[in-house]
């Protein structure tokens, strides 16, 4: 018989409410029922008292690419590496990200993917699809993007499989690409490009029709190219403000596309650097939680302590308290993680725990089709993430397993 487990007294995050000094009945890896008191339970009964803690969805990053020094392109182990130790800071599941790499790297990474979705670790974070923030940007609005690695969009997408070849002094085509990501089939989750690349329309199209979501990034896109992607099936945006022009009130561009279009799901970046206060406020009024997802944009020095160095697509990245940087000074990624991303919500951002659980959790939950996760409620898997006082993580269930007790 399977053995009832009960989270007793702690305060519970729910999609409309929080419970204080609720009691969680788990079973069988879901949630069995919500009592909005603590409940005597029999002796045999496994019991965890969590008086004076707060109880969250599982965080679900849709956009991360390392952390504790580990980036998704180091090799075979990455990804079940990075797996492993998400649980740490809440996370119960991720969309693995890359940057812009040849395709033999992007192969590596969606094999890697491939492995652990289908033989899942224990106490490890679920593996989503892979986060492909790809080799279709803007030139101009790069970042840390390596520049050798950007191509233009296939231009034979009309006309049948692409084969266009590589362009002088090139090893790979923007075709070679697609190639990679059309055969992983169920493995890419989410391709960022910029849409006003040329011949970016057809390839949305094309993606979209594949089962891919399209997120728009990395671009200078003006507002009427943004909307013709969004009306080409573009759904999301990459880290809202971040390369991409700034708002202007006759400019408004891509933020300003994203801003208005109900039908884009947008991330931002909370860590308290990419993104002012000021500014994470009012996209979430403008947006409304549903339609925002809070994000990491983590990089492998995520984790690791001020001066010290990693890695982010093999080149090597400074950690300071603002973020990630290469070495020319170009901002690379952040530094925080999910546990982070929260405390800041709550914080600077004047969210309540439930808006903050939307963002970290249901609203990803929703957008990327994951039945069952991102909410606390009767039936919904039990993963689910034990806050402190100071809301740092306690202890991160994964259907209904403890995933940090006894590591």
């Amino acid at each position: 018989m399977t053995q009832l487990l009960v989270l007793a007294g702690a305060d519970i995050v729910l999609p409309d409410r929080v419970i204080a000094g609720g009691t969680l009945f788990i079973k069988d890896g879901r949630i069995a029922d919500i009592v909005g008191r603590v409940v005597p339970t029999a002796a045999d009964v496994a019991r965890v008292n969590l008086g004076g803690h707060l109880v969250v969805p599982g965080f679900i990053d849709v956009h991360v690419h390392g952390v504790e020094g580990i980036d998704s392109l180091d090799g075979p182990d990455a990804v079940r590496d990075l797996a492993a130790r998400m649980p740490k800071y809440g996370v119960t599941a991720f969309a693995p990200t890359t940057i812009a790499c040849p395709p033999a790297a992007l192969r590596a990474v969606i094999e890697a993917v491939r492995a652990c979705r289908e033989a899942p670790a224990a106490r490890s974070a679920r593996v989503l699809p892979a986060h492909l923030e790809s080799n279709f940007v803007n030139p101009d609005y790069t970042g840390a993007q390596p520049i050798g690695c950007l191509r233009m969009p296939p231009s034979t997408l009309s006309a049948g499989a692409p084969d266009a070849p590589a362009r002088a002094g090139e090893e790979f085509s923007g075709a070679d690409i697609l190639r990679v990501i059309e055969a992983a089939g169920p493995d890419v989750g989410i391709v960022t490009l910029a849409p006003e690349l040329a011949d970016a329309m057809a390839l949305i199209r094309r993606l979209v029709a594949s089962g891919r979501i399209v997120s728009l990034g990395h671009s200078a896109a003006t507002f009427d190219v943004a909307i013709d992607a969004i009306r080409a099936g573009a759904r999301q945006a990459t880290h809202l403000f971040n390369r991409m022009p700034p708002v202007g009130h006759r400019e408004p561009g891509l933020a300003g596309a994203v801003l208005q279009a109900p039908e884009i799901a947008a991330e931002i970046v909370c860590d308290g650097f990419h993104v002012h206060p000021g500014m994470l406020r009012m996209a979430i009024a403008a947006k409304g939680t549903d339609r925002m997802m809070a994000i990491t944009d983590g990089s492998a020095g995520a984790g690791l302590a001020p001066g010290t160095r990693a890695r982010l697509g093999g080149r090597p990245i400074d950690v300071r308290e603002q973020g990630a940087f290469l070495e020319d000074g170009t901002l690379a990624g952040s530094t925080a993680t999910m546990d982070r991303v929260f405390r800041v919500l709550t914080s600077v951002g004047g969210l309540g725990f439930v808006d903050a659980a939307t963002l970290c959790a249901t609203t990803p939950a929703r957008e990327l089709g994951l039945t069952g996760l991102g909410v606390i409620a009767p039936g919904a898997v039990a993963d689910l993430v034990v806050l402190g006082p100071q809301l740092n993580v306690v202890e991160t269930y994964i259907d209904g397993r403890p995933s940090l007790a006894g590591r």
